[in-house]
């Protein structure tokens, strides 16, 4: 994991204009969110595993789930999981996790090479844009 530095730590707005404003730029809520805190998070490539731009918020009025929440943005940061290759657990040969996606991670929180640094600080660039506005 990998945080960036950014001007939209402790913004606080609706969460139906965050999905708004950051949907079309390909941001979404991610899986496993709770009521209190989720990610908006951008896939940035799948090769060699996922590298994600995820912004961690917290809801501070409302839940999230209930539409009328509002919530405060956290540190944006880089995440970068690789997946196991080679033979799982049945002898089948899982060649990435889109062959199978229970596959355990090899590494959770990978090195973050630098064409993803920078690719996630202009995505944060342009976030900063959007969410000033």
């Amino acid at each position: 994991m990998l945080e960036l530095r950014s001007q939209i730590n402790g913004l606080e707005m609706p969460l139906k204009e965050l999905e708004q404003r950051l949907g079309p730029l390909g941001f979404m809520i991610g899986g496993g969110w709770e009521y209190d805190h989720a990610y908006m998070e951008y896939q940035i490539a799948d090769d060699n595993g996922y590298q994600f731009l995820r912004i961690p918020f917290s809801a501070t009025v409302g839940e999230i789930g209930s539409g009328d929440a509002t919530v405060v943005l956290g540190t944006p940061f880089i995440l970068s999981h690789r997946y196991q290759t080679g033979l799982d657990h049945e002898g089948i040969t899982a060649y990435s996790a889109l062959w199978n996606q229970f596959s355990s991670p090899e590494e959770k929180d990978a090195y973050v090479d630098q064409v993803y640094v920078r690719e996630g600080v202009m995505l944060v660039r342009e976030l900063e844009q959007v969410l000033a506005t």
